[in-house]
């Protein structure tokens, strides 16, 4: 959502002055300055103040992460330093500003790591601005876990002042916003084709596929050129593919083609989850995204339980131009 299409909401006007605060007349970090954590639903205009905020500080000592891509990171990090403070330590630096955006909680594995992680970062004396779909109380919401992550949550909102941002308008569903110009993720497109179905049926190798090296995996694709990935969704999310594995090949392919969608209610949870997963990664790396999905939108993501962040996947593919074939006869 760029500034200068709409004018800010009251939400949004209460934040960047929230955010003002945690700088000098200068626009340096002031120190040890308790951070802040904005929360709302999904195209509300967190990121958009955050980075707004960011580009603003009169600072080389500042970091800005998407969550998925420091976690990837920091699991990295941690593997190689045997420490949490080592691998904190390694990617920020002597920063003094660290930006998160799209904080999450849904595992308890990650949870704990999450809460080393944040207890590193406070110890450090870090100011923290981060954006989340969640309020603070609501991160890990599983019942069997949410318990273990109290006392996490009480560090929260210890060092952080907690900012709803959750205006009435998800302004990546606006009507009046204009397709012309646009670049990265948002000049993909969303296209409805009823008759885009696996290649093969589930177990059977498509003779025309390609391989596509990560890691230790293979992935098979329809196609991978120097610049553009044309994957099946089956063999993309219905796989054990993690964020790291799309986080790598983000990095490699700047154009993403994903085909075959079904109704996500459909597929089994984790494989939509790793299509959640797989959009918030090529959102944040800016990547041009065309999906062929057998059903609009509406219907792409309706009568789904139990898979977190879809209203966000939703509210992320609306960015993409929207096209139906039109009927035949």
């Amino acid at each position: 959502m760029g500034t200068g299409e709409i004018q800010l909401d009251a939400d949004q006007v209460r934040a960047v002055a929230r955010l003002g605060e945690l700088v000098d007349r200068r626009g340096r970090p002031v120190r040890r300055h308790r951070g802040v954590y904005l929360y709302g639903g999904p195209g509300r205009g967190k990121t958009m103040v955050m980075d707004r905020f960011f580009a603003g500080v009169a600072s080389d000592r500042k970091r800005r992460f998407h969550f998925h891509q420091f976690f990837v990171r920091l699991h990295a990090a941690a593997h190689a330093s045997g420490s949490i403070d080592k691998a904190v330590a390694a990617l920020l630096g002597d920063a003094r500003l660290v930006c998160f955006d799209e904080f999450h909680v849904h595992d308890i594995g990650d949870a704990m790591l999450i809460a080393r992680m944040l207890d590193a970062l406070f110890k450090r004396q870090v100011t923290l601005v981060v954006t989340s779909n969640y309020a603070p109380a609501e991160l890990l919401p599983n019942p069997l876990f949410h318990e273990h992550f109290l006392p996490t949550i009480a560090r929260i909102t210890a060092n952080l002042d907690v900012i709803s941002l959750d205006g009435p308008v998800d302004y990546r569903t606006r009507a009046d916003r204009s397709p012309d110009g646009r670049t990265g993720f948002a000049a993909g497109r969303y296209l409805v084709d009823p008759t885009d179905r696996p290649a093969k049926p589930r177990g059977e190798t498509n003779p025309d596929s390609v391989q596509v090296q990560i890691g230790p995996r293979r992935l098979r694709a329809r196609s991978a050129t120097a610049t553009a990935l044309t994957i099946e969704f089956a063999a993309l999310c219905g796989t054990p593919t993690a964020a790291a594995d799309y986080v790598e090949l983000s990095q490699r392919f700047p154009q993403w083609t994903i085909t075959g969608i079904p109704p996500l209610r459909e597929v089994p949870p984790d494989w939509a989850m790793r299509f959640v997963n797989v959009v918030d990664v090529l959102y944040d790396a800016d990547r041009e995204l065309t999906v062929r999905a057998r059903v609009p939108l509406a219907d792409l993501v309706d009568g789904i339980r139990g898979v977190p962040d879809i209203a966000r996947l939703a509210s992320r593919l609306c960015e993409l131009s929207q096209f139906t074939p039109a009927p035949v006869g």
